[in-house]
């Protein structure tokens, strides 16, 4: 006899099933037929690659093993962060549509690139401290918006994949902020300073900080200082993409492609 659970499933895999005949999925990004995000585009997403900061994971022009943006913090407060793939292309409109065109399902199809890169160096000598993923939180009126937290959903479909605890109370965003997009680096960091909150069941854990993308890190950064003001152990960050070049200098604004695209950390 079938369980509650398994029937539900069963009505539900069927039910998507005659959805798909009846109204068939397209490439959000090629318009393809039965897709939403084809394999010929998912194949397109550009990797960061081995030339990078081992801090912040951003591209460099050589392998550094502290770039100058990472040099102007003091170790403590410095973040290992790395992201799967370049904020561009296919990637980039498949994020934008999962943030802002109400397409929930798009995460479970964009998690794998997190997995893949969780795979890869540092991880492999970090994974067996990291407790649990905690996803960077919206506030609640964004969160009512949207309707989803769109960096929970990919947190949530990598932590199915790498069976790891997701704990999204541990975080909240306790201020509203404007939309990062437009704002240069130093706006960014001001914009997010004191928004986030860290719960009590921080302290003396270790965790992984998940987010859809990575411009400046201001929001990986606010995150991470709640967290350790919460007594929080250690703290690292995984993001599904990261912008390739954007001013650091905090004089200008990011780039026209980041500006347009990111209003993430």
């Amino acid at each position: 006899m079938l369980t509650i659970t398994q029937t539900l499933n069963w009505c539900n895999r069927h039910y998507q099933n005659g959805k798909d005949l009846l109204f068939p999925p397209q490439c959000v990004v090629c318009q393809q037929w039965g897709y939403l995000l084809c394999p010929t585009c998912a194949q397109r997403a550009e990797p960061v690659g081995d030339s990078i900061c081992a801090w912040c994971g951003r591209r460099q022009p050589t392998p550094t093993a502290c770039c100058a943006n990472c040099q102007q913090q003091t170790e403590p407060a410095r973040l290992l962060v790395r992201a799967a793939t370049i904020h561009n292309g296919a990637i980039r409109q498949a994020i934008h549509v999962l943030k802002y065109e109400a397409k929930p399902e798009m995460a479970p199809l964009l998690a794998p690139y997190l997995v893949a890169v969780f795979s890869q160096a540092p991880w492999a000598t970090l994974q067996r401290d990291i407790e649990a993923v905690v996803p960077v939180p919206l506030h609640t009126e964004r969160l009512a918006t949207r309707g989803y937290n769109q960096a929970e959903l990919l947190a949530r479909a990598f932590c199915q994949r790498v069976k790891l605890p997701l704990h999204p109370e541990w975080l909240q965003r306790q201020q509203y902020t404007q939309s990062q997009v437009g704002l240069n680096r130093e706006q960014r960091q001001a914009n997010v300073a004191d928004a986030f909150g860290a719960a009590p069941a921080v302290a003396g854990r270790t965790f992984l900080l998940l987010d859809d993308v990575y411009t400046t890190g201001a929001t990986l950064q606010a995150c991470a200082k709640a967290a350790r003001l919460a007594g929080a152990r250690q703290i690292f960050a995984l993001t599904l993409a990261t912008a390739d070049h954007f001013d650091f200098t905090g004089d200008q604004p990011l780039n026209d492609q980041a500006q347009t695209w990111s209003d993430g950390a």
